[in-house]
């Protein structure tokens, strides 16, 4: 079933959406719950409030991509079980990723004294559209999709080593942009 008649269910409000959903989609959101958290049980449960967020948001909203659509809601509900979890210090493995982009991405309070949101989103958006395909991939799946190094190494046939330093690489190239856009990190 392609995701336009998935998202007829939606609107039908058939329950068979759901199900439909989670054959197509649910290892894809598992795996980043799982990149997030860390702890199966945490994770799959994100993914079940996934598929309930889903079905309360469609109709009215119509996702132009439901693998993207899903995609953010997932790592929304992980971050914040991340974050709400952290205080009970549980979970390390999200802070790998915040501490490796905290060098070249400013706080929250900092954005807001300094650009919105909503600009900052659009410098960053720019600065992925100008790297190869290949290097926008990878920063992407890193730090949006949560996947490890070492895994996105053995997808290119590097070390982790290289591909530690070509992450490097990128981070800086973002901060650069960011800094000649004026966004004060």
């Amino acid at each position: 079933m392609d995701d336009k008649q998935s998202v007829d269910l939606y609107f039908a409000r058939d329950e068979r959406a759901i199900a439909e959903t989670e054959q197509k989609y649910g290892r894809f959101c598992l795996r980043i719950a799982m990149n997030v958290l860390d702890v199966w049980e945490d994770a799959e449960e994100c993914v079940s409030d996934t598929y309930l967020s889903a079905w309360k948001q469609i109709p009215p909203t119509i996702p132009r991509s439901l693998k993207a659509f899903l995609g953010r809601i997932v790592r929304n509900l992980s971050i914040s079980r991340f974050r709400a979890m952290r205080a009970k210090k549980r979970y390390n493995g999200m802070e790998v990723l915040l501490s490796e982009l905290g060098d070249c991405v400013p706080s929250d309070r900092h954005v807001e004294q300094t650009v919105e949101a909503k600009e900052l989103s659009g410098y960053i958006s720019d600065w992925l559209d100008s790297l190869s395909a290949e290097d926008c991939a990878l920063f992407v799946r890193r730090y949006w999709f949560g996947d490890a190094v070492q895994e996105l190494a053995e997808k290119c046939g590097i070390t982790a080593a290289q591909m530690a330093q070509r992450m490097l690489r990128l981070r800086k190239g973002l901060r650069t942009a960011l800094e000649q856009k004026g966004v004060a990190l």
